[in-house]
């Protein structure tokens, strides 16, 4: 079936349709990663946004259940050069196309992916529509102009209820904004025991859990909208070990005084290179973000810059000068990715033993 892709600027891209058969809106972004598409459609950071492969193939080794980022995605659609008709692995389950459909997430093939990523880093991000061929072209692009895109789903994809991630160590918070299951992972392969609780968590929600340490989790969005979220950091910070992850890393920002900003068309993919300020060590990096921290913004605040990204100097990483608070805008959860940050987890983990064992010998 005919599908189409309709940008704001009122570019027109013709292609085949995949997955579920609907029209949907969102804010179109692309990702340079060469595998990983079902990671990446699970991740909730995507919520409500269409995600462009650069990649010319996805689909080719299928999907399995072991690979979801979460169980009820919310990217609005997917678009790609070519979708593999026939995939093989060991791990499969089901093809790409029948997990959209499954999922009732549109997707088209056959759009020339290069020159739409060109349009998108000269134009920057903007609103888009997929369409099956029977919608009127005309009438699609006053709608799509009509249509507001929002820019804060975290109450859509964290949890409403607090649950559990048993283990049998370090008793650790982890705050909800859209966190993906790999980041449970690398604490539950840690053994930390893990009480994950929604995104409205008070300082008081999380004192009375008495945690080892907080986990500001990644999540969509403007974290300008995030205002209880900084609230709680600024009081939480003072008295609990806190590590942030990418949204999680904004607010930490944020609530220290620094500030926001939307980028041209964001850091999407998993081969960002990024500078660790103290040892010069470089880290091919997984990210996923279309917000950053204004690096002119710290100075004066209690934050240092930690981590900052070669291609174009963005702010990846701060800690606090007094408090045992840190965090890093990219995913050291890696998945997908490299494994270059993934000691970063591990680095939570001694802050929160160091303190554990300052507070016994006092």
């Amino acid at each position: 079936m005919k599908r189409f892709l309709i940008l704001d600027d009122g570019s027109v891209f013709e292609g085949e349709g995949f997955g579920a058969k609907r029209t949907s809106f969102g804010e179109v972004v692309f990702t340079t990663g060469m595998t990983g598409y079902q990671e990446a459609v699970t991740d909730q950071s995507y919520a409500n946004q269409i995600l462009v492969f650069t990649n010319p193939l996805i689909g080719n080794y299928g999907v399995n259940l072991d690979d979801f980022e979460s169980l009820e995605p919310n990217c609005q659609g997917v678009v790609c050069r070519e979708v593999a008709r026939v995939s093989t692995n060991w791990r499969k389950q089901e093809s790409f196309p029948e997990f959209l459909e499954e999922m009732n997430i549109p997707g088209i093939s056959g759009v020339d992916t290069r020159a739409l990523t060109k349009l998108l880093r000269s134009h920057g991000t903007m609103k888009g529509m997929l369409v099956d061929a029977e919608v009127d072209i005309e009438e699609a692009k006053q709608r799509l102009h009509n249509t507001e895109i929002t820019s804060q789903m975290v109450a859509e994809v964290s949890t409403s209820k607090a649950y559990p991630n048993p283990g049998n160590k370090r008793n650790i918070v982890l705050v909800d904004y859209g966190v993906k299951h790999s980041i449970l992972r690398e604490l539950a392969a840690r053994d930390c025991n893990t009480i994950v609780l929604p995104y409205t968590a008070t300082a008081k929600d999380i004192l009375r859990l008495k945690p080892d340490g907080v986990l500001l989790s990644n999540g969509p969005g403007d974290p300008i909208m995030m205002e209880n979220a900084v609230e709680m950091v600024k009081e939480i910070e003072q008295k609990l070990p806190v590590f942030g992850i990418c949204l999680g890393h904004q607010i930490l920002s944020l609530a220290n005084g620094a500030k926001t900003f939307k980028m041209k068309f964001g850091h999407r993919g998993f081969n960002h290179p990024v500078k660790e300020i103290a040892t010069g060590k470089i880290m091919f990096t997984s990210q996923n973000h279309g917000y950053a921290v204004d690096p002119d913004s710290i100075e004066g605040t209690d934050l240092i810059v930690t981590h900052t990204e070669i291609n174009d100097g963005t702010v990846e990483g701060v800690k606090h000068k007094y408090y045992p608070a840190f965090s890093v805008q990219f995913h050291p959860d890696a998945a997908p990715g490299p494994l270059d940050a993934i000691d970063i987890f591990d680095d939570f983990m001694q802050i929160i033993d160091q303190r554990k064992e300052e507070r016994n010998n006092a």
